[in-house]
């Protein structure tokens, strides 16, 4: 049966698609909406309020991650600035010693001793030729690492605003709500000593409860009283008749002379 159900609503939702086409989607859509918007305006102030409020709170994981990574990326920059210094110094020194080995080649001899060895010139120039090539290459490795020093303190830079911008943001935010707050206690407070109260705390129920038993208790003194109106026995809408004396004098009149006669009688 369920199952039924289901294929003959998706049929006519298909025959419905076919026959209004982007009508009944706009239909859809424009209830589906309406709904939403009845939906939120529904729920209480207070309880959004505190939804802001929380979700100002959740921001502080967001941020606390924000701050470790900023933390792990200064010690990363300042340990890459220690390796630049580090490499500066042995490029510098690299320097010296292939300077002073051009000059000794440069001086015409036919051997060089250093550090109580002997070498030859072609020894020599082959230690240059690859002291050279070394110190290129060291070279371009310092140049890469200054550019990715530079990048990494823009990057960190930037990482450090954005968590400025967001702590500020988030304290705008607290201060927001706690605004927010406030007026709404004001309005409440005004809504207790007005007299259309549309508010749905329980003030407001409690003042419609009493209200209502107000209703009741007028409609049941009313009853009260409408009830006495049909016991009484003075018809106040009918007047008394003005000569009711005479009218039961001569009512009973023939009643009383026959009394008398008999009593006549008897003596």
């Amino acid at each position: 049966m369920l199952k039924k159900a289901i294929i003959a609503g998706a049929g006519a939702l298909v025959v419905g698609l076919l026959l209004f086409g982007r009508d009944l989607w706009s239909y859809v859509s424009t209830s589906a909406g309406w709904v939403r918007e009845t939906v939120k305006e529904s729920v209480p102030i207070t309880f959004e309020i505190d939804r802001a409020r929380r979700m100002v709170h959740d921001l502080m994981p967001e941020i606390r991650k924000n701050m470790h990574l900023i933390a792990k990326e200064e010690v990363e920059v300042r340990q890459l600035e220690e390796q630049i210094a580090q490499a500066d110094e042995r490029l510098a020194a690299d320097r010296a010693g292939i300077l002073r080995l051009r000059d000794d080649l440069s001086s015409g001899q036919a051997t060089f001793q250093y550090a109580g060895r002997r070498y030859t010139t072609a020894e020599v120039k082959l230690d240059l030729a690859r002291r050279f090539e070394r110190y290129k290459t060291a070279e371009a490795t310092l140049a890469s690492l200054r550019a990715m020093h530079e990048a990494r303190l823009r990057s960190l830079e930037a990482a450090r605003q954005k968590l400025e911008g967001m702590l500020a943001a988030k304290r705008q935010l607290e201060v927001d709500v706690e605004q927010l707050e406030a007026r709404l206690k004001m309005v409440e407070a005004a809504q207790t000593t007005s007299e259309y109260n549309f508010d749905d705390s329980q003030l407001a129920r409690a003042k419609e409860l009493v209200r209502e038993l107000r209703t009741r208790l007028e409609v049941a003194e009313k009853l009260v009283h409408a009830e006495d109106a049909f016991r009484s026995e003075i018809p106040l809408e009918e007047p008394a008749p003005e000569n009711i004396v005479n009218e039961v004098t001569e009512y009973f009149q023939p009643a009383s002379q026959a009394l008398a006669e008999a009593g006549a009688r008897h003596q």
